[in-house]
């Protein structure tokens, strides 16, 4: 079903491009389940689908809520006893299940009618715990697809009676967590179904609780009493209960004299007996009537769910029916059908469909009679209502809105008002979201709302200033059970944090909204790029240089096993927020885009693995440690050939971290040699003899025999002392020095711990200087095609010309030429 109306178009942009939680409904036959299975083709957007049960997921192509989030199945009432007892149990997730929720950008839920609003609460619950984040939901976008008017969730009297002091309703929209939010319901209209606009009309009428005289007579005309329908005629009964259709099933199937045929079902791995899509024994005779439970799979599209034909004739390879109005035969194969569950594609970082189970049938049941319940989301051309039982609210309608026309309608019995029941909270509900309906105004400015608070949450560093100082607290605070190495001072680091990061940050956060105010759409705005272009730059350089190697070099030693494992989670954590803040200000290095960045920090939140501290490990040293210069020189000799003789870099090697380790450990045999920080297996494997070896010439050189390792620096409460002044250090001049000895940018960064692009400003510095020679960084080829769009743009827009010239032509590469432009300028 294309996105050929108003609604469908609106919908599928408010998913794809807002972060509003949505609720998409429409009446019977509105096209909400097409949308549903288009749209994970659609989205750039990192999503699992989800369904309150296990049929209702094999349908939706997704799992059950309660599987995947682990919810407990009585009512869940947050701060009770009985929930405190339960959580840890409940909330066990495996780490791949964690990765999935903390990469998570949209959660679907299909058939969100049957979910109660206490469930929609335990999954906030779980995503907030696993993601870290107490935004409703953990910030993660809910789109809600379903009918309030069809099937209701269920409540057992003693359930609701513990929770319904929380809430208003037992239906999804009275959850606690939803309250907090907008919700957005965008509401389908034009009716796939069935195109009869009388029969449409009387049909809103049931579901809108707008019953009258005429439109009961109408429906009443449709009732026949003892209809009895010819055997060829394809009408199939509607019950309430499943005793009640399998009943008329079974005995219809005796009364035909052929023989008996049973299928056995292809079942392997977990696909458990109660999402079972068919009997797993199909009994079938020729002369049977059948419903389809699968749409065609074939290019010749013969058969639909919930089509109704006759069995013909029956074989070993196949059965062949009839269905009322086609011209020829069907030809049934099995088909297969698939239980999913979700991981991470190791590759590629994307969630995955994993096939845990598999149940091959006959799409096949007998279909004389069906429960209304099962009967959601089919469609019959004839059909024959039995409301003889009392109907639960939305039964009558979900009965009555499967037929395509009120001529293939029969009512076993009269409808009253009485039978018809309506619910005032879905009344209201359903009342005051129509008074606020989507629109294109509506639209523009979500997306708007959404980019600028990406943009904002991008150059946040609240939570990392939080996690630095909670460890720095944490290691000052037991500085006579802690030893520390690989950082001179974490009170000095955190004040560095703080003036060149998090002051900074809130500043250029104000600066945002100032032109956020503007109105303009953030990725389309070319001051806003050029702004965050430079943002970006600039923080990832402040990052590597104030956290690059201190924090990774950090090491910490006590004797203390619980206070290791506070320290341990600390720092992991600091580590990790790290990382995310910084993948996604990198992501902002060449422009903005919100997949470009929720991908990029997703990557992040995936690729992160923590570290224990491990007491065997030797503690890390800096440059300063360095007793033994002429080793120093002698392995960054040995590397160096090493990468020319394999075509690598440098630092794919051995990194220079590394090297000042060894320098400083003089490892005599590779189990020493193992325990230097950044040395693994495969290093070993490969160099370890090598470098052992190197070790062992230098020692026995100089008479090293004992070694002392320098004492880990303790920590001290005090404020550092008053230090007199120094010269700031050069950060490009050292790199130029670096580029002048042979290096390539690449392998700059990799040294100092940097990104390329930052190498790439410090060499545009010294190109606008006149003290480096561009022919050393670009081609003539280059050179010629840049420099003929700058003359065109003579104010210099970078993502003007980076448009314009493609992606072959990179943002650092624009900037060394926009350098040469203004040292000629200058000349």
């Amino acid at each position: 079903m294309p996105l050929t109306n108003h609604e469908l178009q609106l919908a599928n942009d408010f998913v794809q491009t807002t972060g509003c939680n949505i609720f998409l409904t429409g009446k019977a036959g509105t096209g909400k389940t097409t949308f549903l299975h288009n749209l994970p083709k659609k989205t750039a957007k990192r999503m699992i689908i989800t369904a309150p049960t296990g049929v209702a997921a094999i349908n939706a192509g997704g799992v059950t809520l309660h599987s995947f989030f682990q919810l407990p199945f009585g009512p869940f009432v947050p701060g009770s006893e009985g929930y405190e007892r339960n959580k840890q149990r409940q909330f066990r997730f495996s780490n791949e299940k964690k990765q999935i929720i903390q990469s998570l950008d949209l959660l679907v839920i299909d058939e969100i009618s049957m979910v109660r609003a206490d469930m929609l609460d335990a999954v906030d619950a779980a995503l907030r715990r696993h993601r870290r984040n107490n935004q409703p939901f953990g910030g993660v976008q809910l789109l809600m697809i379903g009918d309030l008017h069809q099937l209701s969730p269920v409540a057992k009297p003693d359930d609701w009676q513990l929770i319904q002091q929380y809430y208003e309703s037992v239906y999804f929209f009275s959850s606690n967590a939803l309250d907090l939010t907008q919700l957005l319901t965008i509401e389908l209209k034009h009716i796939y179904r069935q195109t009869d606009v009388n029969f449409i009309k009387l049909l809103n009428h049931v579901r809108d609780n707008r019953l009258n005289d005429p439109t009961i007579d109408a429906l009443n005309q449709r009732h026949i009493p003892d209809f009895t329908p010819g055997k060829d005629k394809g009408y199939i009964t509607l019950t309430t209960h499943n005793r009640n259709a399998d009943s008329m099933n079974q005995s219809r199937l005796e009364a035909l004299s052929k023989k008996e045929h049973q299928f056995k079902a292809q079942i392997s791995g977990d696909f458990p007996e109660h999402i079972y899509p068919t009997p797993a024994i199909l009994r079938l005779k020729e002369g049977a009537q059948v419903m389809f439970l699968r749409n065609d799979p074939s290019a010749e599209r013969q058969y639909y769910n919930g089509k109704i034909g006759r069995v013909i004739k029956i074989s070993d390879k196949h059965i062949s029916v009839i269905c009322p109005g086609d011209p020829g035969r069907i030809i049934v194969e099995p088909v297969l059908w698939e239980n999913i569950k979700y991981t991470l594609n190791d590759e590629n970082k994307e969630i995955q469909e994993d096939i845990i189970g598999k149940f091959e049938q006959y799409p096949l049941k007998l279909a004389w009679a069906i429960t209304i319940h099962k009967s959601q989301g089919l469609t019959f051309d004839k059909a024959i209502i039995d409301a003889k039982a009392a109907f639960t609210h939305g039964q009558v309608y979900v009965a009555l809105s499967r037929c395509k026309t009120l001529e293939g309608m029969i009512l076993s019995s009269p409808l009253s008002s009485k039978g018809i029941k309506t619910n005032e909270a879905i009344n209201n509900f359903t009342k005051i979201t129509r008074q606020n309906p989507p629109s294109e105004d509506r639209l523009q400015s979500d997306k708007i709302k959404y980019q600028q608070g990406l943009l904002l949450d991008c150059f946040d560093f609240q939570t990392l200033g939080n996690r630095l100082g909670y460890l720095t607290r944490l290691l000052l605070g037991n500085d006579r059970t802690v030893q520390v190495s690989g950082i001179a001072d974490i009170h000095h680091l955190e004040e560095t944090a703080s003036k060149n990061i998090f002051i900074i940050s809130e500043n250029f956060k104000r600066q945002l909204h100032t032109i956020f105010a503007s109105g303009h759409l953030p990725d389309s705005d070319p001051v806003i790029l050029e702004r965050i272009s430079k943002a970006s730059l600039w923080f990832q350089e402040k990052f590597a240089m104030i956290f690059g190697m201190s924090i990774q070099s950090l090491h910490v030693e006590t004797d203390n096993k619980e206070l290791r494992k506070k320290i341990n989670n600390a720092l992991n954590n600091l580590k990790k927020e790290i990382s995310l803040k910084l993948a996604g200000v990198k992501s902002c290095e060449n422009g903005f885009s919100p997949s470009g960045y929720l991908r990029a920090v997703a990557n992040a939140q995936i690729d992160f693995i923590p570290e224990k501290i491990k007491k065997s490990r030797l503690p890390d040293y800096g440059e300063s440690d360095i007793k033994h210069p002429e080793l120093f020189q002698t392995l960054k000799d040995w590397r160096s050939s090493k990468a020319k003789d394999k075509g690598l870099a440098h630092f794919q090697v051995l990194h220079q971290r590394v090297l000042i380790q060894i320098v400083v450990c003089l490892p005599e045999n590779t189990a020493v040699l193992k325990k230097i920080s950044g040395v693994g297996k495969k290093t070993i494997e490969k160099y370890g003899e090598e470098l052992v070896e190197l070790v062992l010439a230098y020692r026995k050189k100089h008479g090293i025999n004992k070694l002392v390792l320098p004492e880990p620096k303790k920590l001290s409460k005090k404020n550092p002392p008053i230090k007199k002044k120094e010269a700031p250090f050069d950060t490009k001049q050292t790199s130029f020095d670096m580029f002048n000895k042979g290096l390539t940018i690449a392998e700059i960064a990799e040294e100092r711990g940097l990104v390329k692009s930052t190498i790439e400003t410090h060499m545009s510095f010294f190109v606008e200087k006149g003290k480096l020679n561009i022919d050393k960084l670009l081609s003539p080829e280059k050179q010629k095609a840049i420099k003929k769009e700058l003359v065109k743009d003579q104010n210099y827009s970078l993502n003007k010309v980076k448009n314009t010239l493609g992606g072959d032509y990179k943002y650092g590469e624009i900037r060394m030429m926009i350098a040469l432009q203004k040292y000629i300028a200058t000349k």
